[in-house]
Parts: structure tokens; C-alpha cells; sequence
């Protein structure tokens, strides 16, 4: 690993278990991101790279020999996605925050619901790939196989959602969640459980403001709709 692998493999001890360091700071990251999301600002989607790059290396348990020594090659996979995606929707908040004036602490986009088209794709897209997923990690031998292949495919459909500026990505976080803290735990992978619980209470929290932001929104458009113009 060279002078800095000691970094890469240090743990800290919690309760008779060791816990790589790399996947509390991953999270703490996400966490961040989490929280940036909900306030509309672009610097969410860089910051989430950082932790998805973390948290890539702790979920390969059995090929980075992490304390754990399990695979799940969803929790991996979706890293790569989160930072594909992620480019997507900085690209996307970028674009509209520049249309907007490029204001820097304005946020970057309106939140709306996906409507019935939004929802066919949601709906489809979970339930096609999820299965699909399923069958895949279970030739792999990943640890939960149909739990790992939802929180995979969910993710994807949440974050997708979040550069769209859906409201309902913050719903398919909380399934996500719901699935993923009893996964965790089973796995040994305590911090990520612990976070994904915190994320949970963040996930509401953010899916009340975005409603509320939405229907500031649309006064504001109905009172600019009643004003005549010159």
C-alpha cells in the first residue's frame, strides 16, 4: 500500500470492533452532501464524490481486507453510479444556477413533482432492477443479495431524482434507508448503519422543506401570474 497505508487501513475500536476510519469519514461525507442537498446548493455533488470514492474501498470488504471481510457488491456498485450521476446533476444545478444569475448561496433549482411520467419511470426502473440486480449479486455471492440490489437501485432512482429536482427522491431514500440499516447491520458494517439512521431523519426533514419550497414557488408564480404588465 506504500508510506500511507497506514491511513488507508486505520480502524478505530468500537465496543470490541474494529472500524475502518475511511468509512466513518465516507459517510460523515455523505452526510454532508445529504445536507447540502436538502439546502439546494451545488457543492453537495462534489463533496458526495469524495465520500462515494471512500466508501467504494470499505464495501469490497474481501478485496481491500477491510475488519469486515464481506462483499456487497451493490453498496459498491452504486458508488461508481453515485459519482456518475453525481456529475450529471452538478452539471445540471450548475446550469440552472447560472441561468439564474449565478448567485452562488441561491439554490440551484425548483423543486417539483415527477408527475405521472416520473412516476411510470420510477416505478418500472425499481421494480425491473431490482430484480435484475438481485439475480447479478447472487451469482457474485454478495451478502443479501435482493436487500443489496434495492438499495442499488433505489439509490440510483434517488440520486437521479435529486438532479432533476423531484421531490420524491427524498420518499425513495427513506425505502432506501428502510432496507439498508438492517443490511448494514447484518454485514458488520456498524458506522455506515448508524449513518444510514441519521440519514433517515434527515430524509424527512428534507423532504418537508423541498415540499414547502415548492409551494413558495408556486404562490410566488400565481401572484407574478395576477400582476399585469406594462
Amino acid at each position: 500500500m506504500g508510506p500511507l497505508g497506514w491511513l488507508f487501513d486505520a480502524t478505530l475500536t468500537v465496543a470490541g470492533y474494529d472500524v475502518l476510519w475511511r468509512e466513518i469519514v465516507g459517510n460523515l461525507f455523505g452526510l454532508a452532501a445529504a445536507v447540502g442537498g436538502l439546502r439546494r446548493r451545488v457543492w453537495a455533488w462534489p463533496v458526495g464524490v469524495v465520500g462515494n470514492v471512500l466508501l467504494f474501498t470499505v464495501f469490497l470488504g474481501g478485496v481491500f481486507h477491510t475488519p469486515q471481510q464481506t462483499d456487497l457488491y451493490g453498496q459498491a456498485g452504486r458508488q461508481v453510479f453515485f459519482v456518475i450521476v453525481s456529475v450529471y446533476g452538478w452539471v445540471r444545478w450548475r446550469g440552472a444556477q447560472r441561468a439564474a444569475g449565478g448567485d452562488a448561496d441561491a439554490p440551484a433549482v425548483v423543486p417539483r413533482w415527477a408527475g405521472r411520467s416520473g412516476w411510470l419511470l420510477i416505478g418500472s426502473v425499481a421494480v425491473v432492477g431490482t430484480a435484475a440486480c438481485a439475480a447479478v449479486f447472487s451469482a457474485l455471492g454478495s451478502w443479501g443479495p435482493w436487500a443489496d440490489a434495492w438499495i442499488f437501485v433505489g439509490s440510483m432512482l434517488a440520486t437521479y431524482g435529486m438532479a432533476r429536482g423531484w421531490i420524491e427522491f427524498w420518499l425513495i431514500w427513506i425505502a432506501v434507508d428502510a432496507v439498508g440499516v438492517p443490511l448494514l447491520l447484518s454485514a458488520g458494517y456498524y458506522p455506515s448503519a448508524v449513518l444510514y439512521a441519521v440519514y433517515g431523519a434527515v430524509v424527512l426533514y428534507g423532504f418537508v422543506v423541498w415540499w414547502r419550497a415548492r409551494d413558495t414557488a408556486a404562490a410566488a408564480d400565481a401572484v407574478d401570474e395576477r400582476v399585469p404588465t406594462a
